[in-house]
């Protein structure tokens, strides 16, 4: 809160439209501590009477008094990290809750709430595609509103990229993420759900307002140890070590680092992050090169990896699949190229 006092004036009378408390496991705050935040958030900044309050959250960490709690501190979104209702895939992920406790966790919080996201993954050794149709249904048949489906991806350097490395346990098989990632996408559209961004599903009107303001290229605060702030023209991103990040908060310093975005970075980043959107590329925006972009696009839309429509370019289904390359084609290495409207 020490934080959010000093660096009030970082947005600029802009109003709060999303609040999130996200990154590692703030669900293991005491409730109290949850309402002192908001409180201090409505009392600095200024904060729309409709704001989106998003709280993440474990299936271990979910009980009745806690979801009590949190409803009555004001948070009125959850993102549940359910990731399979399996429990040989939850062991195999090395997760802390079981299976019984995805599906009682999910069907405890719909009793508190009407705006639940669920996190799932796809793509691991141990998921077959029954398995996977299996996990999708059961999150749809929950009544969930959002879903956000990732392909499991190994880190370097971390325990699972070891033990592959070590051969005792089956590496990932990028044909089987394709696969699986093409059903969910049919499955999806069958099942009512709009794909708005190439890991989110949602149904008409439950997208996330806060992720969605990542892929407008919005103004953002963060607050905390690693925490990243967008102003618009620069980004910033807190010291990660929690020592040296409160010491310095206690002597009114922000430990962080500073880049400013250059014209060229502000048109790439619109590229990358408007291609996994719904709406697509939206060339008026860009203008000043949306003949060049129809030209590099050309031979994707030829390949049926991306489409034109109504001055959008959008990826295709079979494009989503390819998403990173194809936006790394389409970026400008141009030193003063126009910033998106």
């Amino acid at each position: 809160m020490s934080e959010m006092s000093l660096r009030k004036d970082y947005l600029t009378d802009e109003l709060v439209e999303t609040i999130y408390f996200g990154g590692g496991t703030p669900s293991l705050l005491p409730s109290k501590d949850h309402a002192a935040l908001i409180e201090k958030i409505y009392s600095t900044l200024q904060v729309s009477p409709n704001a989106e309050i998003t709280l993440e959250t474990n299936p271990d960490d979910i009980s009745e008094e806690r979801l009590k709690d949190w409803k009555e501190t004001g948070i009125n979104r959850l993102s549940i990290g359910i990731q399979s209702f399996f429990e040989e895939d939850l062991k195999w992920m090395n997760r802390a809750h079981n299976a019984d406790q995805a599906v009682n966790s999910l069907q405890s919080a719909a009793r508190q709430f009407n705006n639940i996201t669920v996190d799932l993954i796809y793509g691991t050794p141990l998921l077959t595609d029954e398995k996977w149709k299996k996990n999708v249904d059961k999150a749809v048949n929950e009544g969930v509103v959002h879903l956000s489906c990732y392909a499991l991806t190994v880190e370097p350097k971390t325990p699972l990229h070891k033990l592959i490395q070590e051969q005792r346990i089956a590496d990932i098989d990028p044909d089987k993420q394709s696969e699986q990632f093409l059903s969910l996408m049919q499955w999806m559209e069958q099942a009512g759900y709009e794909h708005y961004e190439i890991s989110n599903f949602a149904k008409p009107g439950f997208r996330s307002r806060h992720n969605s303001s990542y892929w407008k290229g919005e103004k953002y605060l963060g607050i905390g140890p690693s925490a990243h702030s967008f102003d618009g023209l620069s980004r910033q991103w807190n010291i990660s070590n929690n020592n040296i990040y409160i010491d310095s908060v206690k002597k009114e310093i922000i430990p962080h680092e500073k880049e400013i975005l250059t014209a060229t970075q502000h048109l790439n980043e619109y590229i990358m992050t408007s291609l996994r959107t719904w709406e697509g590329l939206d060339l008026k925006k860009v203008e000043d090169i949306d003949n060049e972009l129809r030209a590099v696009s050309r031979k994707f839309i030829e390949r049926g990896l991306m489409t034109e429509e109504s001055d959008h370019l959008k990826l295709t289904r079979e494009g989503k699949l390819l998403a990173d390359g194809i936006a790394a084609e389409l970026f400008s290495e141009e030193p003063n190229m126009i910033v998106p409207k």
